[in-house]
């Protein structure tokens, strides 16, 4: 009997122990399943973080493309090599253009031709030239977008002066007037002289001379006349750039003149231009 139940008592020790290992075994098994899973689902969480990052830049991205293309129009193209400009200034443009003279109209056979055609007939309006003596005294020019308005220095300043002259009062006004009209539009104010040499005590020569006369009316601009000074470049050409001879006293006193260049920004001025007319 002793016997039988000993070996009852191992066999239940023996099926004891099986079934803790097979636990224990199981427990670890579950254990590396338990980390298997939840670092997959740390690796999902990442990978979905990571795809909502990028589709949150790709959004931005085409609500940037949409807002180029479709709000405000303003793919660009070049012309020439004068400016570039955007799909919306062209629509303002053709607008200018349908006011402008149909001769002149012809004549243009280029975009660029037209973008000059339409700066002219707006900057012209602007400077009502309709008041002013265009004579040997002043010449307006339009030409690669740029409006060249050149001035005998006998309205501007006393002879062998850089000093402006009270007779300049009416031409600079009506200058000032444009340019205060126009945020997109800076000047350049070139003093030009004829070859003859100078040298006085204040004057050292004709490039002195003719910076000085720049100068000059830069700061009549802005202090007489309230011209942003951020708008304005004072320059000199001495006699370099003449536009007659030198030989004559007709062709020497054309050479002695100041050039008032202004210079739109082509975008801003025609979308200058068609908010004035709304």
């Amino acid at each position: 009997m002793k016997r039988i139940s000993l070996v009852v008592l191992a066999t239940i020790v023996l099926s004891a122990c099986v079934s803790k290992k097979k636990y224990m075994a199981l427990e670890h098994e579950n254990g590396e399943v338990k980390s298997a899973l939840a670092k997959t689902q740390f690796e999902k969480e990442e990978l979905e973080t990571k795809f909502a990052k990028i589709e949150a830049r790709v959004e931005a991205y085409n609500a940037k493309i949409n807002a180029l293309t479709d709000e405000n129009d303003v793919k660009m193209e070049t012309v020439g090599d004068v400016a570039v400009i955007s799909n919306e200034t062209k629509k303002h443009m053709r607008t200018t253009l349908t006011k402008v003279d149909p001769n002149k109209l012809k004549q243009a056979t280029t975009l660029k031709d037209s973008m000059n055609l339409a700066v002219a007939y707006n900057l012209q309006k602007s400077l009502d030239t309709s008041t002013l003596n265009e004579d040997e005294d002043i010449a307006i020019d339009i030409d690669e977008t740029v409006v060249m308005i050149s001035i005998s220095d006998k309205m501007l300043f006393d002879t062998a002066s850089y000093r402006v002259s009270s007779k300049a009062n009416n031409i600079l006004q009506k200058l000032a007037n444009v340019i205060n009209s126009e945020p997109s539009i800076e000047v350049m104010v070139e003093g030009h002289t004829d070859a003859r040499s100078i040298n006085t005590a204040k004057i050292a020569d004709n490039w002195d001379l003719s910076v000085l006369r720049a100068t000059s009316v830069v700061r009549a601009l802005q202090n007489k006349y309230n011209v942003a000074p951020e708008k304005l470049i004072a320059s000199g050409r001495s006699s370099y750039s003449p536009v007659a001879g030198n030989d004559t006293k007709e062709d020497r006193s054309k050479n002695r003149r100041t050039r008032i260049v202004i210079l739109p920004n082509i975008n801003k001025f025609f979308a200058l231009m068609a908010s004035n007319e709304q």
